[in-house]
């Protein structure tokens, strides 16, 4: 898959109703020998920052594509991970320099955990306004990094 053509699919997944974790993770799972299905189940409970605010969701869906690629499961636990942090490092670094943050809350201006941020999150459309773009982001930083 052409990696503006992955970008535009992984919008067109949060347009359709798959959180911002879901829509990231998508793109990435059949290259990755991760079933669909099994791919939204595991991100299904990431977006909104969890529902309370906090890690970006397409970060998280990121950040598990990261561990797909990177972890290797025939390495010492110790070592395997240390290559997955690595990544996941680079890859926040990267977010943050072009977003001003990793966290949910902060790069919407609003808490969707609670009542009045849901309320502002629907009524200035920060679904379609800011998300869209964090997922969009979120992929092409991924592709930049596992080429």
């Amino acid at each position: 898959m052409k990696k503006s053509d992955r970008a535009q699919l992984a919008i067109e997944k949060f347009s359709n109703g798959f959180n911002c974790s879901q829509a990231v993770l998508i793109v990435f799972a059949e290259d990755l020998a991760l079933g669909e299905e099994t791919a939204l189940k595991v991100a299904s409970g990431f977006g909104g920052g969890a529902r309370n605010g906090q890690l970006c969701g397409a970060v998280s869906g990121a950040i598990m594509t990261l561990g797909l690629k990177y972890y290797d499961i025939k390495q010492e636990p110790a070592k395997a991970k240390q290559a997955v942090y690595k990544k996941v490092v680079q890859f926040t670094d990267k977010f943050k320099a072009k977003n001003g943050s990793i966290v949910c809350k902060e790069l919407l201006g609003c808490d969707i955990g609670t009542e009045e941020g849901m309320i502002r999150f629907e009524e200035e459309d920060l679904h379609n306004k800011v998300c869209s773009g964090l997922v969009e982001k979120a992929v092409e930083i991924l592709e930049g990094m596992m080429d």
